[in-house]
């Protein structure tokens, strides 16, 4: 899987209710949460984004509540990925849990800059900073894993399986 993006940049500890405002949770529809999207961290960014692009964030991104609006907003948007330092875990799970390709990695998210275009390969490992010049280690998926990613998530993996084998 390739990822190919420009990155916007968040700090530490993006909670929640930074990706998407509890005040839009009376909502499950994607595209509804995807216009809100980032919204209380920076109010422009739905405006920033293009198809593919990524979000580059410090340490603990996702952490808060448990609610699974935080990522499908974030993959509903358009955005390919996350990379960050590091993930509050239940924000990890939900996020493999409907496909959205999340990257821990401590130096792609102290170096690569806002705009900075970005390029990932996924199974080698390996973020690329198109702009800088510079390449970053990532641990890949396990396969498991990346059959989710390339399903779209558990759901839609289970169901393929599923109709394999009816």
């Amino acid at each position: 899987m390739l990822i190919r993006g420009r990155a916007h940049r968040f700090g530490d500890d993006i909670d929640t209710d930074a990706i998407i405002p509890a005040r839009y949770l009376n909502t499950s529809d994607p595209a509804e949460l995807a216009r809100h999207c980032m919204e209380d961290a920076d109010p422009q960014f739905t405006s920033k984004i293009h198809p593919g692009d990524i979000i580059v964030a410090g340490k603990n991104f996702g952490c808060g509540s448990s609610r699974e609006h935080a990522p499908i907003a974030i993959k509903a948007a358009g955005l390919s990925a996350v990379i960050a330092h590091s993930f509050a875990r239940i924000f990890y799970r939900n996020a493999i849990n409907i496909g959205l390709p999340i990257l821990e990695s401590p130096e792609a998210a102290a170096r690569i800059q806002d705009g900075d275009e970005v390029l990932v390969e996924v199974e080698e490992g390996v973020i690329r900073n198109l702009t800088r010049g510079e390449t970053y280690d990532i641990i890949p998926f396990p396969p498991f894993m990346q059959e989710l990613m390339t399903a779209g998530g558990l759901m839609s993996y289970v169901a393929r399986k599923v109709g394999k084998n009816v």
